[in-house]
């Protein structure tokens, strides 16, 4: 049975999905190294969260793996990429924005700047948010230097970051200080 290691990386280098290897210091590399970030911080507020909220969180985490997929794809063997399976798409960005609608509704969001920490689950949300949003500064960087992206991913990091905010709100529910 093969073990953990391959040492294929050893040389500083990783594999693209569909082929071709680069540097572990690639921009593809850190923009899907920093989702895979993500999905470990979600577990941590998975594991700290209860209920519909557990489970939302878990379909998140679930959804970061397409983004994975999605930025970490050889460039040339893009066409092989599966809609909601390993490519980002336009749907998967609304299915946030509507969440996100439907958490505010219920939940308005505060007027001020807060102190995030209120409770251990919204503070692991918090957390997440804050590496997603280092995510989506990745995919950025990706396209100044003129990477072929899929600009839905940049659009779902950019609402998955809204759409944790507002969990972690909702999660913290008024016992969350101002930041002054």
């Amino acid at each position: 049975m093969p073990g953990i290691y391959t040492r294929g990386g050893d040389d500083g280098t990783t594999g693209l999905l569909y082929g071709s290897r680069v540097s572990k210091a690639d921009l593809a590399t850190q923009a899907y190294g920093t989702t895979d970030e993500t999905v470990a911080a979600l577990g941590v507020a998975r594991a700290a969260a209860s209920g519909s909220t557990a489970e939302e969180l878990l379909a998140l985490q679930r959804q970061l793996f397409v983004v994975g997929a999605d930025l970490a794809a050889n460039p040339t063997e893009r066409g092989k990429l599966e809609p909601g399976v390993s490519l980002v798409t336009s749907e998967m960005v609304r299915e946030l924005e509507d969440r996100i609608d439907e958490i505010v509704a219920i939940h308005p969001l505060p007027n001020v700047f807060i102190v995030p920490g209120a409770s251990p689950a919204s503070a692991a949300i918090d957390l997440a948010r804050a590496v997603a949003r280092r995510a989506e500064r990745a995919v950025v960087a990706m396209e100044g230097a003129d990477r072929e992206v899929n600009p839905e991913v940049r659009r779902y990091l950019n609402r998955l970051s809204d759409l944790l905010f507002c969990m972690a709100r909702r999660e913290a529910g008024e016992s969350e200080p101002a930041s002054r």
